[in-house]
């Protein structure tokens, strides 16, 4: 990652979502079966990896220009063991304890003035086992802090694999004086217009493709204003948020879920938007809210892959809205309901739309893009943020020792109480449901709710809850086991 490098728009319109209350970054949690590594060992197999995650050594300048885009810079007193830290849970261990030591870890603002992430290492876990709890910006990394990280520190088998040096000894660079940065704020200045005209006049000499991305940009255009003109109805999930926050997992095999599909129709990513609706009807429900006539969305983000200037991959994330059908009573009608509305979401006008909006955005100076990112995420759209994110169906390990269960945390935004992550891993789902502690002291019961939810669906489905793929004992459906 090269020193001196601006921002993408991606990455600014993550920045600005970092307010007071709405911490923008994710993690994992990670339980480690036993004997637990030491401290040192993590630490000499971090530094022996580090190299291939550059961005983890590097942190943000802002440059003095309001409208010029912030840089990475390498920090040159970057310090390991500020960010891989060690801790234990008080005896005995238990999940409850996990739980609230990764609230306390993720109510905790990231200090922008170093690198944006964290890892810890959690001893005194329950059956001898270890943690590695993982927090960072989502600026950090290629679209999702964590895929990095375990691509780097984690292997598929227990024999850990030779990772070569790098090529040289990381020496970082100076870091850049006011006048540097002032150059900087007027070269990205000039050159974001220049950019932006040679855009413009290579879509403007191909007129089929200018045609075909204007009408793309009219129809994104319609569908994320007609968000705003027929707002979701307002629940408890949509108030204000503080800084405290509280997670809990939940553990389905992944058989349920192609049971449930292959049964009644739909994709994996169908069945979970069909299940959280059916678990915040549940919740709604207990909380003796009329349900009939509410309209609810969730916010469903989805990565584009795209190719930067310079030749490189990454990913665009696109915020498309689900219908959540509260109103419907019958799971089969929730889930046909869902499945239309998100069939061809990647496709889609308002995707393919909100895409082609964005990029020309990308030669936009930093302010346009910071209250871009506030119209994207705004809960004037949706009430909740349900994320997806497909992971590896094998076993991996660190230090010879298997992940034997993933723990996902999310961001919540401003009015936005709770956040939904789902992660699949070694024929497992796993659920991590993300809640702002003083608003939803209750998270427990939506936890319940959606696996309630969920056995629903499979009943619908005529099937029955499949045990899950492991080598150790089975059960036939695990909760927060740890």
């Amino acid at each position: 990652m090269p020193h001196l490098e601006h921002l993408t728009d991606a990455d600014i319109r993550f920045l600005a979502q970092e307010a007071r209350a709405g911490h923008a970054h994710i993690g994992w949690v990670m339980v480690v079966e036993g004997p637990p590594p030491t401290y040192a060992d993590l630490l000499t197999h971090v530094k022996a990896r580090l190299h291939l995650v550059p961005r983890h050594r590097q942190k943000l300048a802002h440059l003095p220009l309001p409208l010029a885009r912030p840089l990475w810079i390498d920090d040159p007193r970057f310090n390991l063991d500020y960010h891989v830290r060690h801790t234990a849970l008080p005896s005995p261990g238990s999940v409850d304890k996990l739980r609230a030591l990764t609230g306390r870890i993720f109510s905790q603002r990231l200090d922008h003035s170093k690198p944006l992430w964290e890892l810890w290492l959690v001893q005194g876990c329950e059956n001898g086992r270890c943690a590695l709890i993982y927090k960072a910006h989502n600026v950090v990394g290629d679209r999702g802090a964590g895929a990095d990280i375990i691509n780097v520190l984690f292997d598929p088998s227990r024999e850990p694999r030779a990772v070569p040096p790098p090529e040289r000894a990381w020496i970082a660079q100076p870091e850049p004086t006011a006048a540097e940065l002032v150059a900087a704020s007027v070269r990205a200045a000039v050159n974001a217009p220049v950019r932006a005209a040679e855009e413009a006049w290579a879509m403007l000499r191909d007129s089929a493709r200018a045609r075909h991305t204007l009408e793309t940009i009219a129809e994104g255009t319609r569908a994320i204003a007609g968000a705003y003109l027929d707002p979701p109805s307002p629940t408890p999930l949509n108030v204000p948020i503080g800084t405290h926050r509280d997670t809990v997992w939940l553990r389905r095999p992944l058989a349920d879920f192609k049971v449930i599909k292959d049964a009644l129709g739909g994709t994996i990513n169908d069945v979970y938007i069909a299940a959280v609706a059916g678990a915040v009807r549940r919740w709604l429900e207990g909380r003796r809210i009329e349900i009939h006539d509410l309209t609810l969305r969730a916010a469903v983000p989805i990565t584009l892959r795209e190719t930067l200037d310079d030749g490189r991959g990454t990913h665009r994330i696109v915020e498309c809205l689900a219908p959540l059908p509260v109103d419907r009573h019958d799971p089969i009608e929730r889930l046909q309901e869902v499945r239309r509305a998100l069939r061809g979401l990647k496709t889609s006008r308002h995707a393919l739309g909100a895409r082609a909006i964005a990029t020309l955005q990308n030669f936009g100076p930093a302010a346009l893009l910071a209250q871009a990112s506030r119209l994207d995420f705004s809960t004037r759209r949706f009430n909740l943020v349900a994320t997806n994110i497909p992971g590896p169906q094998f076993p991996l390990y660190l230090l010879g020792r298997e992940i034997v269960q993933i723990g996902p945390i999310g961001t919540l935004v401003e009015h936005c109480a709770l956040g939904i992550v789902l992660v699949s891993y070694n024929g497992m789902l796993e659920f991590g449901l993300t809640g702002d502690a003083d608003a939803l002291p209750d998270l427990d019961t939506i936890r319940r709710d959606l696996d309630l939810a969920i056995d629903e669906l499979l009943e619908a489905a005529g099937g029955r809850s499949a045990p899950p793929r492991r080598r150790r004992k089975p059960r036939a459906r695990q909760e927060t086991q740890a």
